[in-house]
């Protein structure tokens, strides 16, 4: 096996999944006592570019952020369309859904960890970058997400 698949160790976001993204970031706000976020939506898929298991799915979610440091926190808000979010919230109900990297790369990343039997769930583009979320609850016991963000133009 390769040596550091991704590249870096250092954890950038953990994403919970939730039924209720007002609700459940009010608590995070109180019990942090900072101001609760306003929540964003993700893009619809002409934007997006989202990609479930290999199809274009219209699955959005809301997503709320709360910065902790070197960690971001993500709260996850599933539409009712097809999703990995989606998938997990029916199946598992809420809670932890992934672990995050910022990468570099992330077609080469991807490649890497398919061919380590890790595949690809979900991909899509948002404001300045990528992500793709990859199949790695078997080994590792937690989803992976992988986040590429653009560089800035000199």
């Amino acid at each position: 096996m390769e040596t550091n698949l991704l590249g870096t160790k250092t954890i950038t976001q953990i994403g919970i999944l939730v039924h209720d993204i007002e609700k459940t970031s009010q608590a995070y706000a109180d019990f942090f006592g900072v101001d609760k976020p306003q929540w964003i939506i993700t893009g619809p898929v002409e934007e997006a570019q989202t990609e479930y298991r290999g199809q274009r799915t219209e699955g959005r979610a809301k997503l709320a952020f709360f910065d902790m440091g070197s960690l971001q926190l993500e709260l996850i808000e599933p539409d009712q369309e097809p999703s990995v979010w989606r998938e997990c919230l029916d199946k598992d109900g809420e809670g932890v859904h992934h672990i995050a990297f910022a990468i570099e790369g992330m077609k080469e990343k991807v490649m890497v960890l398919e061919r380590s039997g890790m595949p690809l769930l979900q991909n899509g583009e948002y404001t300045g970058g990528r992500y793709a979320y990859m199949d790695t609850l078997k080994d590792l016991k937690v989803m992976i997400e992988l986040l590429e963000n653009d560089k800035p133009h000199a």
